[in-house]
């Protein structure tokens, strides 16, 4: 009688992780293949598009964490000093920031951003290998995991301006060197073709193969690819790095929902989602109106009522402002590195 092959490693199970952790990436890329060929190559981007991708994915995404933190009386009682001393420091280094520069606060952020998008593939990838016995070869899986995110922001690094940025214009560094991005490349395919030739191998040998690491790998690899280097469009940027980031994220918040004892589990009950939905829109749609109110004048379409704020251009007050309204941000980044750190060993 044949073995049976040893199950899959999933976080909750295939179809919950299949749809909502591994394949938004895949997702991404065929709604932007499907995009008109402007919206992949410019920086155009729809109004409707920008509250369905930055509304209601990225901003609402970070209000994930507070139902990992201060929404959870056990959480407060466990990291009571984190919790309160996570969202002063941000806030007290935001300023001190902003004071050296508007520039230097964002290039601040964006670096912070983009530590934290990397360490959560990572941390996915933790939890995908985490009954994988050590062997030769192992470390492939976490170097590509950082390859296959490292490697187009060094080549965004290496390139001329691009049609997209994280959070405001020049708020990377950049240096045009073609031949620094071909080392890159170079560097990049050989680790890919490494891991490949491992996995056959070990495929060969044991006719088994991690699916959802597997899986993980390559939609990191083609999302962050496609988005950086293939595109050169704002829209495709974002569609594809948001939707990467904020689902699995908030797939995974709402996977580790607290049972529902007396006084933790109010958003995981009957109406749970609904609520759990609700709050991280309502608290991203006010952050955003008083951004725009207060400071970007962008949106007006959206955010009508927040246009009777008087708009704030005096640098005094920006070095202030900025940072607290931005301290949503910069303490989810914070408080993402320690709330996710035991769960994912």
């Amino acid at each position: 009688m044949p073995l049976r092959p040893p199950a899959q490693p999933w976080i909750r199970s295939p179809h919950y992780d299949g749809w909502l952790i591994l394949a938004p990436p895949f997702v991404a890329l065929l709604v932007v293949l499907a995009l008109p060929a402007q919206f992949r190559h410019s920086a155009e981007f729809p109004l409707l598009a920008w509250v369905g991708v930055v509304l209601l994915i990225d901003v609402a995404h970070v209000y994930g964490t507070l139902f990992q933190t201060y929404f959870d009386p056990q959480q407060r009682r466990q990291r009571g000093r984190l919790l309160v001393l996570a969202p002063l420091v941000c806030y007290a280094a935001g300023v001190a920031l902003y004071a050296a520069g508007g520039l230097v606060f964002w290039r601040a952020l964006a670096y912070l951003a983009v530590f934290h998008f990397i360490r959560q593939q990572y941390g996915f990838l933790r939890l995908y290998a985490r009954h994988e016995a050590p062997g030769p070869g192992q470390w492939l899986s976490p170097a590509l995991i950082y390859a296959a995110t490292l490697y187009p922001l060094l080549y965004w690094h290496l390139s001329p301006p691009r049609n997209f940025n994280w959070f405001v214009d020049g708020d990377f560094v950049q240096h045009d060197w073609p031949l620094g991005r071909q080392l890159a490349t170079g560097l990049y395919l050989g680790l890919l073709l490494a891991y490949l030739g491992r996995e056959a191998r070990q495929y060969y040998r044991t006719r088994t193969l991690n699916v959802p690491r597997n899986l993980l790998l390559g939609g990191t690899a083609l999302a962050w690819y496609a988005g950086i280097v293939v595109f050169n469009g704002d829209l495709a940027f974002t569609l594809l790095n948001v939707v990467s980031h904020g689902v699995p994220y908030l797939a995974l918040v709402w996977s580790r929902r607290p049972a529902q004892a007396p006084g933790r589990g109010w958003w995981a009950g009957r109406h749970g989602l609904l609520l759990f939905g609700s709050a991280i829109i309502l608290f991203a749609f006010l952050e955003e109106g008083l951004w725009d109110g207060l400071v970007w004048r962008e949106h007006g379409a959206v955010f009508g009522w927040f246009r009777h704020l008087p708009t704030v251009a005096e640098p005094a007050l920006l070095r202030w402002l900025v940072p607290l309204l931005a301290l949503p941000q910069s303490t989810h980044y914070v408080l993402d590195g320690f709330i996710w750190r035991r769960r994912a060993t």
